[in-house]
């Protein structure tokens, strides 16, 4: 097909930019990027458009690397095709403030599409931007106009095929019939711990075609160029599979240690960089050479990626012409922007309105809002009925042959992959056009913890609806009531949390969900009924925390989220019964509230009283905001939430989460600190203008 001497030049610059970068840095993976190189200079090369110029063109080709430590031959790759990638950044590799870190960041890197590096996650966003891709075309393509109908193309290595993730991933985009999704197997035999028959003898070829993906194995990916050329056309052939190309490589290339698990994550010894620059017809004593053939062949297919988004921008303008509305829709979304007006559709509550579980009332605004947004796409890890994910009118996103949905579908079955779930949304929302939610319980949001951590870490708009948020889900017991899970996503950067206690808050969780373009959020929702608050409304609740009952000559203040909230207004009856007087605060998102300006704070959280934080949880992190804190460190119990709430004497738990016991330890807490003056603030803090 026509391979010769610079097509070798161009692979075996790759490979020495990851020997000479690896080196610098002591530190780094050059062993697949030495494996993979001849895969990645024929895939891009010949089969990828792309246009370095403007990285975010809409129809571009996707490119993800799952085995993310070997990102020096990404980042190889985007220099010598022209990126915003300098030698200099190569030079910096894995350096503080390089633009090139130790694994993919999109947010840091120009032309990285998702962060990977946690094993399987790359390949779970790749299945995500696939189905992105697949909705893209379904809603705007229409005859005579094809628009979108770019591939993702997927490398990954043995960690990531031992990892679950990827498994579950695997399985969806088979299901899905993703035609558009094309995988790259590096079988290269070696993991951290070396040969991999230690560990990982599974026939991964079987597995695959088992999940319904059509399947090819190129025997010699160090040198068969052709093969690897003839493997990707007929996987772009296949329409109706994704396709996965099992191409067996011989791991560091060229180096002394080639074939063993020492060139996998250690750079090249001082000698060995010099024998494997001589093998390659490389000078031995100098370092990040590129010949100019290599930056002209690649400068080529730049422009020709850029000759291709001309010809796209030519396409967009005729079809705006036919298509005015839909042309503009389009580049709405690609902008991330939200339509005008959108907001207004939220449901508002009066104090007058039915108690309605938190979940139902997350169910109302997917009713209220879904015409108005229509890039946002629901779904839920197989508990449709109990995340209240789907309205009405959905239609299921489902291959068309299968009769039971279409690409233009809004609503995802995932199935019971949560893990998977979240990956893929980390990869719908990196897509561009669409703003991903999906639903599982909260305490099975741990389970997909690893790619709610990358959502946050890569600033992806990302919805998480996580109903049966306490033990006030009630009979299914300790195994599903979640304890920690909001102390550990509360601690995590970049990651709103809300536990919203009525209808106006959870329509303000939404809000500030939708508009935070750069910040995933987790929704904490009830199986139990909640009343609508007196002092609740949306403008309250998108500052995080509010002061829902004031009482200027209060002894103390009750901070609390979600279903307490009604509890310690309760409360400050039973209180009141005694002669004490109590303001109640909400606090339904402790990130944004942090972000409120100090004076905000302190009048919500003022001097001279003490603040009590009561919630169903782990108490680990409500110091902050109270002085006292009444939570559960501890499990659940099995049975009807009310009689959780309360707990039984007979199995020696005491909860006490009623009116009554939140009342006892309000008492407690005033005489505890009636002799403490000044009180200040559980907010005023020495650190407090550092922060």
């Amino acid at each position: 097909m026509g391979y010769g001497k610079i097509d070798e030049l161009a692979i075996n610059t790759i490979r020495c930019l990851a020997v000479d970068a690896t080196f610098q840095a002591n530190s780094g993976h050059p062993g697949a990027p030495m494996g993979m190189a001849p895969v990645a200079h024929v895939l891009w090369n010949k089969f990828m458009t792309f246009n370095p110029k403007n990285p975010d063109w809409l129809n571009r080709d996707r490119f993800v690397l799952s085995n993310g430590h070997g990102c020096m031959l990404q980042y190889a790759l985007l220099h010598l095709f022209g990126y915003n990638v300098p030698m200099e950044a190569l030079k910096t590799f894995r350096q503080v403030d390089s633009i090139t870190p130790g694994h993919p960041e999109s947010h840091d890197t120009e032309g990285i599409e998702v962060t990977t590096g946690p094993l399987g996650q790359g390949f779970s966003n790749a299945v995500g931007l696939a189905i992105a891709q697949a909705h893209t075309a379904g809603v705007f393509n229409k005859p005579g106009y094809e628009l979108i109908n770019n591939h993702t193309f997927m490398f990954f290595g043995d960690g990531c095929a031992m990892e679950g993730i990827a498994s579950e991933a695997a399985s969806l985009a088979g299901h899905l019939q993703l035609g558009n999704l094309i995988a790259i197997y590096d079988d290269n035999h070696i993991s951290i711990d070396g040969d991999t028959k230690v560990s990982f003898t599974e026939d991964v070829t079987a597995r695959f075609e088992s999940y319904g993906w059509h399947t090819q194995w190129v025997k010699d990916g160090d040198s068969d160029l052709d093969g690897i050329e003839a493997a990707i056309k007929k996987a772009k052939e296949v329409t109706d599979k994704p396709s996965m190309i099992k191409l067996t490589t011989t791991i560091g290339f060229g180096s002394k240690l080639q074939g063993t698990g020492g060139v996998h994550g250690n750079p090249l010894k001082a000698d060995d960089c010099k024998q494997v620059k001589e093998k390659f017809g490389f000078d031995p004593e100098k370092m990040f050479v590129v010949p100019q053939e290599v930056y002209d062949a690649y400068g080529k297919h730049a422009s020709e990626g850029a000759a291709a988004e001309e010809e796209w921008n030519k396409l967009f303008e005729k079809y705006a012409g036919e298509h005015k509305e839909a042309a503009s829709e389009l580049k709405r979304r690609h902008s991330r922007k939200l339509p005008d007006g959108w907001q207004t559709k939220l449901p508002v509550y009066k104090p007058s309105d039915a108690a309605v579980a938190s979940r139902k009332l997350s169910e109302s605004v997917l009713e209220a809002i879904h015409e108005a947004v229509p890039e946002l796409l629901s779904g839920s890890a197989d508990l449709t009925g109990s995340n209240n994910t789907r309205w009405k009118s959905a239609v299921d996103f489902q291959p068309p042959s299968l009769r039971i949905g279409d690409w233009t579908g809004r609503y995802l079955r995932y199935g019971v992959r949560e893990h998977g779930m979240a990956g893929i949304m980390n990869g719908m929302s990196a897509y561009g056009t669409i703003i991903p939610a999906g639903g599982t319980f909260l305490n099975f949001v741990s389970y997909a913890a690893g790619s709610v951590r990358l959502s946050s870490l890569s600033h992806q708009r990302v919805i998480y609806i996580a109903t049966h948020d306490s033990i006030g889900l009630g009979e299914d017991g300790p195994t599903h009531q979640p304890v920690e899970t909001l102390a550990h996503f509360r601690a995590l950067p970049n990651m709103m949390v809300w536990r919203p206690a009525d209808g106006n808050e959870t329509s303000a969780a939404y809000y500030m969900a939708l508009t935070s373009h750069d910040t995933p959020s987790i929704l904490a929702l009830t199986r139990q009924n909640l009343p609508q608050l007196e002092g609740s409304t949306i403008e309250n609740g998108i500052k995080g925390g509010y002061t829902v009952l004031e009482d200027k000559e209060a002894s103390i203040t009750l901070v609390s989220t979600g279903s307490e909230v009604s509890i310690c207004l309760e409360a400050v009856k039973t209180l009141k019964e005694k002669d004490v007087k109590a303001r109640v605060v909400s606090m339904p998102c402790t990130e944004v509230f942090d972000a409120q300006p100090k004076d905000y704070k302190m009048q919500v959280i003022p001097d001279g009283i003490p603040a009590l934080s009561v919630e169903v949880m782990s108490t680990l992190g409500w110091e902050k905001y109270s002085h006292e804190q009444f939570g559960l460190n501890r499990f659940g119990a099995s049975g009807p939430y009310k009689d959780v709430y309360k707990a039984s004497q007979t199995l020696a738990i005491k909860f006490e989460f009623t009116p009554e016991g939140i009342a006892k330890r309000a008492h407690a807490t005033i005489e505890f600190y009636k002799d403490v003056k000044p009180l200040r603030s559980p907010l005023n803090r020495a650190f407090q203008q550092l922060i």
